[in-house]
């Protein structure tokens, strides 16, 4: 049964990513002809036949702000897909990514910590999931397609909800359980949901914090595209999460604004993040926005300290214990990020 829900999901996303191909070779086309422009300028109209030394090789040098580039920015998106769906590919049918989908020749091919099916006893949300899990597999294997050779395989990756787990320092940091008790997001439907509000706002404020940072339209197009479904997630795990919390037993709504202050701290000084509610418990906030209605955005520097759940610079914690493979993540040694 296990096996058919992974087959049907995985036969989802091929479907969606051949309706992606021609964003590939749009983009292909693209890169060919700035690579063909950039051959022709090489090449000049100069007739000289002295033969130009061969240079020395030199180093590769440490990634900085000026040199980071649009496979970069789509590189730290990745990272973030690897994330989520082996989050959603556990908790909806038991089991995670195959190799091919996380394999590469860059970056450290990491494992996965944790992670196991939910026994979901509300059968929409068990339709949420598998749907969610769906789109965040597609994600995963469009990104690589379209970042190509140079797409990072996947770090090692922390989902158990364990005394040692990410969910259960999340938790803690949170104030959702004490300093000697574990946050199991797959233990039911309620602790799913929350685990996915942890996921889903990071997931869009990203993808709108990089959208200003990418120089090609084809790849703006793609990175929207996604945006657009990551907010789909965001606002319908939300919705569900107001919903239940009609129920003041379930505690969802407290929850998910707990969880919304701890992001808070993690980002530095500023108060963007929102809960489920505002100053008035009993009205909802499914779209967290400014006074013009618009979403704010993350820096990559940001998004980093969440997911790694630590404010100090350095690589790796929390849901990437080795850190995430990309450019970004280098410039937080030196705070550069």
């Amino acid at each position: 049964m296990i096996k058919d829900s992974v087959l049907a999901a995985l036969e989802v996303a091929e479907l969606r990513r051949a309706e992606r191909r021609r964003f590939l070779k749009v983009a292909g086309a693209s890169t060919a002809a700035i690579g063909g422009l950039t051959l022709l300028a090489a090449c000049g109209d100069d007739d000289d036949d002295t033969p130009t030394p061969t240079p020395s090789p030199t180093p590769t040098p440490t990634p900085t702000s000026a040199t980071i580039g649009d496979g970069d920015i789509l590189n730290l998106a990745l990272n973030l897909e690897y994330l989520e769906a082996q989050f959603y590919s556990f908790a909806a049918f038991g089991v995670g990514l195959p190799e091919s989908s996380l394999s590469g020749s860059v970056g450290t091919r990491g494992n996965v910590t944790g992670g196991r099916r939910v026994t979901f006893t509300d059968p929409l949300v068990a339709a949420y999931a598998r749907e969610i899990a769906a789109d965040e597999i597609a994600h995963v294997n469009f990104l690589r397609a379209a970042i190509g050779s140079t797409a990072v395989a996947q770090p090692a990756i922390n989902i158990d909800g364990g005394p040692n787990g990410a969910f259960t320092a999340a938790a803690r940091a949170a104030g959702l359980v004490g300093a000697s008790e574990s946050f199991d997001p797959y233990a039911n439907d309620n602790t799913f949901l929350l685990a996915a509000f942890l996921f889903e706002d990071v997931g869009v404020t990203a993808y709108k914090g990089a959208a200003p940072l990418l120089t090609s339209k084809v790849f703006l197009e793609a990175a929207a595209g996604i945006l657009a479904a990551e907010a789909y997630h965001a606002g319908l795990v939300r919705t569900v999460i107001y919903a239940k919390g009609l129920d003041t037993t379930t505690g969802l709504r407290a929850g998910a604004n707990a969880i919304s202050n701890a992001r808070d701290s993690l980002e530095g000084t500023s108060d963007l993040d929102q809960g489920v509610t505002g100053s008035d418990a009993t009205v909802s906030n499914i779209v967290p926005t400014d006074s013009n209605g618009i979403v704010y955005s993350r820096s990559p520097e940001q998004v980093h300290n969440i997911v790694y759940l630590r404010t100090t610079a350095g690589i790796g914690g929390g849901f990437f214990p080795a850190g995430t493979n990309n450019a970004f993540a280098a410039l937080r040694t030196s705070g550069a990020n």
